[in-house]
């Protein structure tokens, strides 16, 4: 007979067989409690009675020769009380208690046997008492399932393994940032695996493909990361942001040509040679105190991104297979973020050169008004989006200002954005006023692009010649007029429907635009906040004090440092003008 699932061979199938025979024998005979008796203390496994809070109430002799403990040393007290070597599993058994449902777990530890050092395993099964409603505690039965010390060590690797990839996936690859995304993979190597790490990767401009060419391999390093003790030393290998290049026909060449790791030890007297051409770098690791290496590529999605290198000094054992095995898997599974890094940086990259290239300069305004405007992508992880601007000289000297924000990111806000941009431009060619030129953009928008996003936007019609603004609103933020002393007051535009949305009904107000005041508009990035009340940053805006008589420009730097954080949470953009007097004869005349 061949062993059986639970690993007994055929004299303990023999012994289970006639231990079988003499229960059905004393139950043909009525012994009933002779029977329970007979199971509990000659079956080979370990059985133990526990009560509601999981202390021993009975231990058969099986379980305390498995264990190595006494029943009277067991008796009233759990498993780790009485044998804290032993990793036990009391979630299984509160959750057997709480359900009813029976449930098996794998147990480990040390027993107090003739190998106090081995680590023994079992396996237990639990299964709830009760009588009527009443629970009166757990039975658990105890195989041992210790198999040889290659066995055990196997477990162990693997489950140290698979702890040190979790932990990986929730350290590496937080952000859509290469930078940031490749420190994090040196800092997460140091110093669970090596002393120094570094990370090297194709530069951004690089196409991925064969690394098999002339020349020397230039690679960018995007990170290094040391123990403490190599601090001072680890600067012999240069800085971050930097770029390595390594000979035709290198090691680390080789690696992203095969896609295999490589180890290296660097004894004190052994010459490079032709295993490793590098001599000025493995003088470099030498200088710091490395004396083993182990490179490993970065691959991901079939390409080559780039590699990770890592080295140990001092007391560290030299890299193993298990570690080379190890790394390379951590090193796949960082790839991936990397490369998703990379992908996310060249997509947003496009976008904003699309955006860039649609958001065209505004057009020149009259010569009796000075402006100034800026434009400032999100500095955080969203894509761009649809804000913009406009002016366009109409005649009389008047100016129309134009400030719109296309609701929602990316390419397709950024094109919806240029396209409500062409059509202002051709409304108002009408010469309407701004509420008309509203509700006639609203029309067009409707009509012509029904898949459109909607768009907020101001208008203001800027008519020096009186000293006028004439204003109206499609869901936008109130422009703000900055004073000669320094405050600040925002202007109360009715709010009308955002353009796209098919409703119409938008309001015209007027405002007086003196000499020397500033106008103000901007889109909800300049002020609004996640979280926040929208009058709250709005008041934020009103309480700046600020200086209007210099330039603009320096004028909306200041806006700028007082409202927005280093990484803003959108899109910004802002305008600001300035009635320049002139002749009242140039600006009466029609253009």
């Amino acid at each position: 007979m061949c062993p059986d699932a639970s690993g007994r061979d055929d004299a303990d199938a023999l012994n289970a067989d006639a231990l079988l025979d003499a229960a059905a024998t004393a139950l043909a005979a009525g012994s009933a409690d002779q029977v329970l008796r007979s199971v509990l203390i000659d079956t080979a496994a370990g059985v133990v009675i526990l009560d509601p809070q999981l202390r021993h109430l009975y231990a058969n002799p099986a379980f305390t020769r498995m264990t190595g403990v006494p029943a009277a040393d067991l008796i009233g007290r759990t498993l780790v009380e009485a044998l804290p070597e032993v990793a036990d599993r009391p979630d299984v058994q509160h959750l057997v208690l709480d359900d009813g449902q029976p449930r098996e777990a794998v147990i480990s530890g040390r027993a107090r046997t003739d190998a106090p050092d081995e680590r023994r395993w079992w396996h237990g099964a639990y299964h709830r008492l009760t009588a009527g409603d009443q629970r009166f505690g757990l039975v658990g039965i105890m195989l041992e399932v210790t198999g040889s010390r290659q066995q055990q060590h196997d477990l162990e690797q693997a489950r140290a393994r698979l702890a040190l990839l979790d932990a990986a996936a929730t350290r590496i690859g937080t952000t859509l940032d290469v930078d940031v995304t490749c420190a994090e993979l040196a800092d997460f190597t140091v110093p669970r695996l090596a002393d120094l790490a570094t990370v090297e990767v194709f530069p951004s401009d690089a196409a991925h493909g064969p690394v098999a060419r002339a020349g020397a391999l230039r690679l960018r390093r995007a990170a290094l990361a040391c123990v403490p003790a190599l601090d001072s030393r680890a600067a012999a290998l240069g800085v971050t942001g930097e770029y390595v290049r390594h000979p035709h026909g290198s090691t680390v060449q080789r690696c992203l040509e095969t896609g295999t790791p490589v180890v290296w030890q660097l004894g004190r007297d052994d010459e490079p040679g032709d295993a490793w051409p590098e001599a000025e770098h493995v003088a470099e690791y030498r200088a710091i105190g490395i004396h083993s290496l182990l490179v490993v590529p970065l691959t991901a999605r079939g390409h080559a991104i780039g590699v990770v290198t890592l080295g140990r000094a001092g007391d560290m054992p030299p890299f193993t297979d298990e570690d080379s095995v190890l790394t390379q898997d951590l090193a796949g599974r960082a790839a991936i973020s990397i490369d998703n890094a990379r992908r996310y940086t060249h997509s947003q990259g496009i976008a904003l050169e699309l955006q860039r290239a649609l958001l065209a300069e505004p057009g020149s305004p009259h010569p009796n008004l000075e402006m100034a405007s800026r434009y400032l992508p999100s500095g955080t992880s969203a894509v761009v989006g649809g804000d913009w601007y406009e002016t366009i000289r109409l005649p009389y000297g008047r100016t129309l200002l134009a400030m719109g924000d296309v609701m929602g990111h990316g390419i397709e806000a950024a094109v919806d954005m240029s396209n409500y941009r062409s059509m202002l431009r051709y409304v108002a060619g009408t010469d309407l006023p701004p509420h008309r030129i509203l509700r006639q953009l609203d029309t067009l928008i409707c009509e012509e692009n029904e898949s459109g996003r909607p768009a907020t936007c101001l208008l203001a019609l800027v008519d020096p010649a009186r000293g006028r603004c004439a204003f109206s609103s499609a869901g936008h933020l109130p422009p703000a007029l900055l004073a000669e002393d320094g405050s600040i007051q925002l202007l109360d535009v009715p709010n009308g429907p955002p353009l796209g949305s098919c409703f119409g009904g938008y309001d015209l107000v007027t405002s007086d635009l003196l000499a020397g005041q500033v106008l103000l508009m901007y889109t909800d990035g300049l002020v609004e906040r996640r979280g926040e009340d929208i009058d709250v940053s709005l008041a934020r805006l009103a309480n700046l004090k600020l200086s209007v008589a210099g330039d603009l420009d320096d004028l909306l730097d200041e806006v700028l440092r007082g409202l927005v954080p280093q990484a803003a949470e959108d899109d910004i953009a802002v305008l600001a003008a300035r009635l320049r007097p002139r002749p009242a004869a140039q600006d009466s005349e029609p253009t």
